[in-house]
């Protein structure tokens, strides 16, 4: 995983809605946070637990049919997103069309990507940090709900900053925190938010793809309440993730739909 995924354009916002990319900024992993314990127990057998700082670190034993839900997020997850390959090329020309349909694109290389939020004319070079996974989460997102993903594809709600995020690499920003939140990279859990999330996986297995959904809806949330702009990126997503941390630590979610913030998804 690349660790210089962070780095973003900040978009200007023009008075007749148009946008206009500035200089790079960049964000890094949000914090950890502390745990609560609640969750052992429910799917997933605890057999560990030590200190480190402030940090719980776990082991689960897991069992063959959660090694292998596991296992299929993270083959997805090391698929890097490869401009050669017809299937990548079929992706993100379908999240072009779900982006601005009617509207034609020219070609994969050019200036029209740029108002979808991408760094420059070449979507295909901002996909180091997040892979293939980050294209496939942005297109569930269009496809499954498309008024929220069209809501913050073109700003429609709240008092905007005059330098805004741009969208679509702040959603690979997105699928990145969430690998690194997760721990979708280690062979088992080893925090309590890795053993929620992965029943909620057991549960569905697009759990992923929906939480990024929450998460992106989210981090916009917390963009407007903060009154951020660029140079605030990384302490909105940080705020994210400790609300999704608190969220997914609730005694109740038993179902990626029961977090209190999938509420602000619209279809």
């Amino acid at each position: 995983m690349d660790q210089n995924a962070g780095s973003f354009l900040a978009v200007r916002r023009l008075s007749g809605g148009g946008i206009v990319h500035h200089h790079s900024s960049h964000s890094s992993p949000a914090e950890v946070v502390g745990a609560s314990t609640a969750w052992i127990g429910k799917g997933l057998s605890c057999v560990c637990a030590q200190r480190r700082d402030s940090d719980a670190r776990l082991s689960f034993e897991l069992s063959r049919i959660q090694e292998d839900c596991l296992q299929r997020l993270q083959n997805r997850i090391e698929v890097q997103y490869d401009s050669s390959n017809l299937e990548h090329q079929k992706a993100l020309k379908a999240l072009w069309r779900a982006s601005f349909p009617g509207t034609e694109l020219l070609g994969l290389v050019s200036d029209q990507w740029k108002e979808m939020g991408w760094q420059g004319k070449d979507p295909s070079t901002d996909f180091r940090g997040g892979g293939f996974i980050s294209l496939e989460n942005l297109l569930y997102f269009s496809k499954n709900f498309p008024k929220s993903f069209q809501e913050l594809l073109c700003k429609k709600n709240g008092d905007r900053a005059l330098w805004e995020y741009p969208f679509a690499v702040a959603g690979v920003n997105v699928t990145f925190m969430l690998i690194q939140m997760l721990d979708l990279q280690a062979a088992k859990p080893t925090s309590l938010i890795g053993a929620v999330f992965l029943n909620l996986l057991l549960e569905n297995d697009r759990a992923f793809d929906i939480i990024y959904c929450i998460t992106f809806k989210l981090m916009d949330q917390k963009w407007l309440e903060m009154h951020a702009t660029y140079m605030d990126f990384n302490s909105v997503i940080k705020s994210t993730r400790r609300q999704l941390e608190r969220e997914l630590l609730l005694e109740d979610i038993q179902r990626i739909e029961d977090m209190p913030s999938y509420r602000f998804l619209a279809r």
